[in-house]
């Protein structure tokens, strides 16, 4: 850095950043005592930034460097870029000090946001100057989650002949991509790309694969992390049984699946679905009449099962070990539909979200792939009429798709899901083939078809007669025994009215639950929305400020498949880097202040 530098140091002011509330006239403060900083101003009022009142006060105090600091002080830049150049100086020399980007939420904000201004001051990269010293690593991996991007780590690393633990709360790996029927926009099948990959990690002898299991808790430092594992009792040896279904035949209780999102009922001893990986039935206590009854009622299951496989004394079981590594990899969950009561979604039967129309299409769903709308049919059991789906039951002869719900909301969630557009196009592509006399709306915002021929995509399902509305659709409402949506056409400025015999859904997608919880265990840290923050977005997207803990998928924001495999390829070879080299960088966020600013200067030199 030159010795003839004299610099300005601007930090915007309004109050609260990230997680943590930072004590900006601290900052000021400091930054004061820097080398070479000349004068250092708070401002709060961005929108009255004036390029040519900020170029005299650069040419009166003699200013050849700008530092501009904040929570996204990028959209500061253009007045000061213009403003520098006005009074003659170099553009290049306005610095970005962006608290946002580097972590400044975590414990000892303040400090964070000092040591963020004081490598643009000295002109050093924060990502040079926040160097973690390294440390040794075990080479065992913690995998935490079953999706496809869990999926595509753990064989990464086991095929490279390393150990991985897989965790995976539900009784099957898979994830939501298992419930998909086809993949945009080729329209492959999801089942035919998936399941040989998870067969794969049920018989690869690098991965302990444990399902129905949980994270309990993690201690322990980067590269030696001790983890428990409690993993649920599922009652029946999965050594013993082959999934021959006699137990299920047997068992007289039915609840709604989670696997088909409630639109189809199993058993209360069951298998999420044919394909599971393990192939292993599951009894869930909460709704088994022998658990409840504490061995009183029931256990038809047990009686009919031939292997003996069935053992409803087994216990829960906590898993302890060691990983050096640990990838988060715990997908999404999605909007909650009620919540926009305009839809009537669970008011109105044939109002679908997105998932459920996935089942509904789905060769293995309840009505075997034939898309046709609820009838109310009685219930023998109960002696009740319930609103169920049929292969028999009429088909809809029209569909409308509404784009955009609970994303894109400041209501909501005011982000957009990235997937929305195109799943939905997907599904106007499906009616069209599987009811080519229904007629089909579109009803979207703006068509994000960002991905490699995503927008060829869209130009063929108009081609295909899939109506394309560009307008908000304003409600939902009964009409008969059809249903009437109403909404806007903004190209051919018109309110229009429509009726429909099904409506779906285009759910966005959110951070799981849990997202909290486990952030807390693990010690990294979340965006606003609720995702798991990566190190830094351009250069470190897969790692987190906790050393040796990485994230992949979706639960670190909205992303197709193959950005998600992609992504958890990536991570897997960090992971690999570390195991070969047998170190790795320690946590970022244990470096203080005085570390990345002495490492700051010295790079400056």
């Amino acid at each position: 850095m030159s010795i003839q530098k004299k610099i300005g140091v601007y930090i915007y002011e309004n109050g609260k950043e990230g997680k943590g509330i930072i004590d900006c006239r601290a900052i000021a403060e400091y930054a004061k005592g820097l080398p070479q900083v000349d004068r250092v101003t708070l401002f709060s009022e961005p929108k009255k930034l004036n390029p040519l009142v900020l170029a005299d006060e650069f040419k009166k105090a003699g200013l050849n460097r700008i530092v501009i600091a904040g929570e996204s002080p990028g959209y500061f830049k253009p007045a000061f870029t213009r403003a520098m150049a006005e009074a003659g100086g170099d553009p290049e020399e306005v610095r970005i000090a962006s608290f946002r980007e580097h972590g400044v939420g975590l414990e000892g904000p303040t400090d964070r946001a000092k040591a963020v201004v004081a490598c643009a001051v000295f002109g050093i990269p924060f990502g040079l100057a926040a160097v973690p010293g390294k440390v040794p690593v075990n080479p065992a991996t913690l995998v935490i989650g079953g999706g496809v991007a869990g999926i595509q780590a753990a064989l990464e690393i086991a095929d490279a002949g390393y150990k991985v633990y897989l965790v995976e709360r539900l009784g099957t790996i898979g994830g939501h991509m298992a419930m998909f029927d086809k993949t945009f926009p080729t329209l492959d099948c999801a089942a035919c790309i998936l399941t040989p990959k998870m067969v794969a990690v049920g018989q690869h002898p690098n991965i302990e694969l444990m399902v129905l299991a949980d994270v309990q808790d993690v201690t322990g430092r980067p590269g030696a992390y001790q983890v428990k594992v409690l993993k649920y009792t599922g009652r029946v040896d999965a050594k013993a049984c082959v999934a021959c279904n006699a137990c299920a035949e047997a068992c007289p209780v039915s609840v709604p699946s989670e696997f088909d999102v409630g639109i189809a009922n199993r058993k209360a001893i069951y298998i999420p679905f044919p394909q599971a990986v393990p192939n292993t039935y599951i009894i869930d206590g909460a709704n088994c009449t022998y658990v409840q009854s504490e061995g009183k009622k029931c256990g038809a299951c047990m009686k009919k099962c031939a292997k003996d496989a069935i053992h409803f004394d087994t216990k829960d079981e906590l898993v302890e070990f060691e990983v050096g590594n640990i990838i988060v990899a715990t997908g999404y969950d999605t909007f909650d539909a009620r919540r926009l009561e305009r839809y009537n979604y669970g008011v109105l039967p044939n109002v679908l979200t997105s998932l459920e129309f996935e089942r509904l299409t789905n060769a293995s769903g309840p009505t075997g792939g034939k898309i046709v709308v609820k009838t109310k049919k009685l219930n023998k059991r109960t002696k009740t009429e319930e609103w169920v789906f049929d292969q028999e039951n009429p088909k809809p002869k029209a569909v409308a798709i509404i784009h955009c719900v609970g994303s894109r909301d400041q209501n909501f969630n005011p982000y957009c899901s990235r997937v929305c557009c195109m799943y939905s196009l997907k599904f106007g592509h499906l009616v069209r083939e599987k009811l080519p006399d229904a007629a089909c709306y579109e009803y979207y915002i703006d068509m994000r078809a960002f991905g490699k021929g995503y927008e060829e995509f869209f130009e063929r399902i108009k081609d295909e007669g899939v109506h394309v509305v560009r307008g908000r659709s304003a409600k939902v409402v009964a009409h008969g025994d059809r249903m009437m949506i109403r909404g806007e056409d903004i190209i051919h400025e018109t309110l229009i009215e429509l009726p429909v015999d099904m409506v779906l859904l285009a759910v966005g997608l959110q951070a799981t639950a849990d997202a909290e919880r486990l952030a807390n265990m693990l010690g990294i840290e979340r965006v606003q929305d609720g995702w798991f923050s990566e190190l830094e977005y351009n250069v470190e997207p897969t790692s987190t400020e906790r050393g040796g803990i990485f994230v992949a998928g979706v639960c670190q924001g909205p992303k197709d498949i193959p950005d998600t495999v992609a992504q958890a390829a990536a991570v897997a070879a960090k992971v690999l880097k570390s195991i070969v080299s047998g170190s790795i960088q320690g946590s970022r966020h244990r470096l203080t202040l005085l570390d990345i600013e002495q490492r700051a200067m010295s790079l400056a030199v």
